[in-house]
């Protein structure tokens, strides 16, 4: 049978028509932790990927879990911007014991919004872009669980969407920490003017945005949802000393968040 799993870091393999071979493992110099990017669990990649053993759906909806019990709120209903937060969502609504309710619906009928040659074309993008469920939330309380909030443009005009709509209050609550440094591994994060977590709006964001209230995970948080399951497999082969030197230090990114690169900047 064949066998699938993710190539280590720094491992060099050997594809052949008879079979795969590891040639090598380069360690990290001086044996630092690897550094996988954090935002491939966050946002990037698909929610089906498997990165070091485990299914990137699961850790954002342990990111919700881990946002709820960081930032609770009184609240009818748990909700998303469809579709990219809704294991969060679903995490968050979990942990509160409230229930998880669609509030909006893509249209399938609209094309990019980002494309638009203007901040205005582009919000007005927005708002077309999503249907309405107003029976599911008038005069409620709602909870938008949102993946992250790079720039803040997106989220302002459907938050306004949501209370011309009967949402009695909008609390927005997000499944990663704010973004405030640029990064230099190859991702196109916007400039540090740019990122909203960097701007003097950022001090009155709710406000800012037109919601009840907003609230980042931590980056502690966040590290912790991403690597509790890591850990415990990890502990689990160190138990089969076959294993053991399939084991490395655990270490992932977090440049964009903290500031702190894993390799120093040259220049």
């Amino acid at each position: 049978s064949r066998y699938y799993r993710e190539v280590l870091p720094g491992e060099i393999v050997k594809i052949s028509r008879y079979d795969v071979q590891t040639l090598d493992v380069v360690p990290r110099p001086e044996g630092d932790p690897s550094a996988f990017c954090i935002f491939e669990y966050v946002y990037f990649a698909r929610p089906d990927s498997i990165f070091e053993g485990q299914m990137v759906y699961s850790v954002r909806r342990r990111c919700g879990q881990q946002l709820a019990i960081e930032a609770p709120v009184e609240a009818d209903l748990v909700s998303t911007v469809p579709e990219s937060a809704t294991p969060a969502a679903l995490g968050y609504a979990q942990k509160c014991g409230l229930p998880y309710v669609e509030v909006l619906c893509k249209n399938r009928y609209v094309g990019r919004t980002f494309i638009q040659p203007n901040m205005r074309l582009r919000q007005l993008g927005v708002a077309k872009k999503f249907g309405v469920l107003s029976d599911n939330f008038k005069g409620k309380r709602v909870v938008i669980i949102d993946d992250s909030i790079v720039r803040g443009n997106t989220i302002s005009p459907i938050i306004k969407l949501l209370r011309e709509s009967g949402a009695k209050e909008v609390h927005i609550r997000v499944a990663s920490p704010p973004i405030r440094f640029p990064c230099y591994m190859g991702i196109n994060i916007p400039t540090k003017e740019e990122l909203i977590a960097n701007r003097p709006e950022f001090h009155d964001l709710a406000n800012y945005i037109g919601a009840d209230s907003v609230v980042y995970l931590s980056v502690e948080g966040l590290v912790s949802s991403v690597q509790e399951s890591i850990k415990a497999r990890q502990n689990n082969e160190n138990n089969l000393k076959t294993q053991k030197s399939r084991v490395g230090k655990i270490g992932h990114c977090t440049a964009c968040l903290t500031g702190e690169y894993p390799v120093e900047l040259e220049w």
